[in-house]
């Protein structure tokens, strides 16, 4: 089992005949899928997704996959392949055509009406090559077959990219639910086929490889969904992903049973579902749905919200609800159902979130009380299955964390990949299919890249920590006056803190302990600005750390007269 290595350098020029495959998200993590496939001096990319960020990244909007590495090769690239329209996969688009508006865009009937909306808000018209399942396009030097696969969406595909190199299967997200919503199946068939022909290299989803056994049906959704339909005295909000088409449809379904009207509330998830409403992949009957400022004529009873946030992220409506800074105003006796899993690293916002609305005297049904989400990813058993029936020479696991990775791989060992053939990579890490053997050769810059506001790439890591010491710590600026000649202080120092629980007048014996080393620094002929401002968060700071156990951030100002 190969493994990427902190050292790693720079990847040799590919050999010719050769297959680079470099992902640039998805590896390590939930979220900011993109993987660049090279042969022959020409790039295809499939998916290019954002990742939400957590806690630990105050601000921050979103986080792109880094560019960085094909940023001089964009008039190589001969289309982005996208699997499905889940943001993870498609949100990166918009800022890559920024760079590029002509690269064309390849994907499912739904999967390009979302990105295309999504688009239209950049002003950004894209090229697109809309694909089926069974369809086969060639894009450049590589040939691309589109497989149906079962995800949370409709219309997912799994790609099969075929070069003199060999094939490779990307799978995107998929599960095997073998009695799916719309009646649309994982093309177990075509994989096999496919296995009969030979897959060189097989990129799998991991996100349940640590799961057992098989997934539940969707379906199995919508009996708890009546239960609790049956049993809401008053309001019911359900928070969804706004892309969750199949959840969307049982909501409506059950609204519909119970005479309930439906409202959809956040621009997303209008925009999606009237997306998919239009293009039949929804169905509404006549009249269920209603616009969400006519909910004042309806009783309470007779309301279903459904709207985002249901992963907690601070601004989307669920979460603003439970922080009283929403025009829906919860109250005692409505009902929430939050009709998703939790992404890792999510956890603590959603309960949060889910505490809010407690407070208000909401009844919240969760994935922790009630089946009210099944997830979109294949579990090991799943997995299994599909190893023998694909029979890969080579895997590679991707869209997973670390763990997530190392199980899916364990999986393709147990039906007989070689284990020196089976490659966990990482976000940047080069992997060559050469002569039929997959290995890891080098590595490319791959970081994240963080939208705040309309600012994409401008926040650093070392802003980011900024933020944190500013958020959990507190400010502390300091204002002195010094002659410019002599480095003497003639006014001040100023002391005043912010968000460090310390009052100004605790600042009175570090002011001495100031001047004191303000005179000892003049003294010794020192009147340079900065060196005074570090002196001073010198003196600053070891008071505040010896008297109160804190580190807020020191802003010393200096002025010279």
């Amino acid at each position: 089992m190969s493994h990427p290595h902190p050292d790693l350098a720079a990847p040799p020029a590919l050999p010719e005949g050769g297959l680079r495959v470099t992902p640039l998200g998805g590896l390590g993590e939930i979220g900011r899928n993109m993987t660049v496939f090279e042969y022959g001096g020409r790039l295809l990319i499939v998916d290019c997704g954002v990742l939400f960020p957590e806690e630990e990244q105050p601000g921050i909007d979103l986080i792109l996959p880094d560019f960085t590495s094909i940023r001089e090769r964009l008039d190589d690239i001969e289309g982005i392949v996208l699997t499905h329209g889940h943001e993870d996969h498609i949100g990166g688009v918009p800022f890559l055509l920024r760079e590029k508006e002509d690269i064309p865009l390849i994907g499912s009937k739904l999967t390009l009406a979302l990105i295309e909306a999504k688009l239209q808000e950049h002003r950004i018209r894209p090229y697109t090559l809309e694909v089926e399942e069974g369809r086969r396009e060639r894009i450049g030097p590589f040939d691309c077959e589109f497989i149906a696969v079962n995800h949370s969406i409709p219309d997912a595909l799994a790609v099969a990219i075929r070069t003199p190199a060999g094939m490779v299967v990307h799978t995107g997200d998929f599960k095997m639910d073998q009695l799916p919503l719309d009646g649309r199946l994982t093309d177990l068939p075509a994989f096999a086929k496919l296995g009969e022909e030979g897959i060189d290299l097989l990129l799998s989803d991991s996100t349940n490889a640590e799961v057992p056994g098989f997934i539940p049906h969707e379906r199995d959704i919508s009996p708890v969904l009546r239960q609790v339909f049956a049993k809401a005295e008053r309001r019911i909000i359900v928070a969804s992903f706004a892309s969750h088409v199949h959840r969307i449809q049982q909501v409506l379904d059950a609204a519909y049973e119970y005479g309930r009207r439906v409202a959809f509330v956040g621009r997303s998830m209008v925009r999606n579902m009237g997306i998919a409403r239009d293009l039949g992949y929804l169905r509404v009957p006549g009249g269920l749905v209603v616009d969400v400022r006519t909910l004042d004529d309806l009783p309470d009873e007779e309301i279903v919200l459904i709207c985002t946030g249901s992963q907690g992220e601070p601004m989307a409506a669920l979460s603003r609800m439970a922080n009283r800074d929403h025009q829906v105003r919860i109250v005692e006796g409505d009902t929430v159902i939050l009709a998703s899993s939790l992404i890792p690293g999510n956890e603590n916002a959603v309960y949060r979130v889910i505490n809010g609305l407690t407070r208000w005297g909401a009844n919240v049904v969760h994935k922790g009380n009630a089946r009210v989400h099944v997830s979109g990813h294949a579990s090991a058993g799943e997995l299994l299955y599909f190893y023998n029936l694909c029979k890969p020479r080579n895997l590679m696991p991707v869209h997973g964390e670390w763990r997530h990775l190392r199980a899916n791989a364990d999986l393709g060992i147990l039906t007989g990949v070689p284990r020196e053939r089976t490659v966990i990579a990482e976000d940047g890490v080069v992997v060559d299919l050469v002569n039929g053997v997959a290995k890891i050769t080098g590595k490319v810059q791959a970081g994240y890249v963080y939208v705040d506001g309309l600012s994409v790439g401008d926040v650093t890591e070392t802003s980011l920590k900024d933020r944190r010491i500013l958020g959990e710590e507190g400010i502390v600026s300091v204002f002195v006056v010094v002659d410019s000649t002599t480095g003497k202080a003639i006014g001040g120092p100023n002391i005043h803190a912010r968000g460090s629980g310390i009052e100004d007048s605790a600042f009175d014996p570090v002011a001495a302990k100031i001047e004191e080393a303000l005179l000892r620094f003049a003294q010794d002929g020192v009147s340079e600005p900065h060196q005074i401002q570090q002196l001073i968060r010198r003196v600053v700071g070891k008071w505040v750390s010896d008297t109160y156990r804190r580190r807020p951030m020191i802003l010393p100002v200096v002025v010279e007269v």
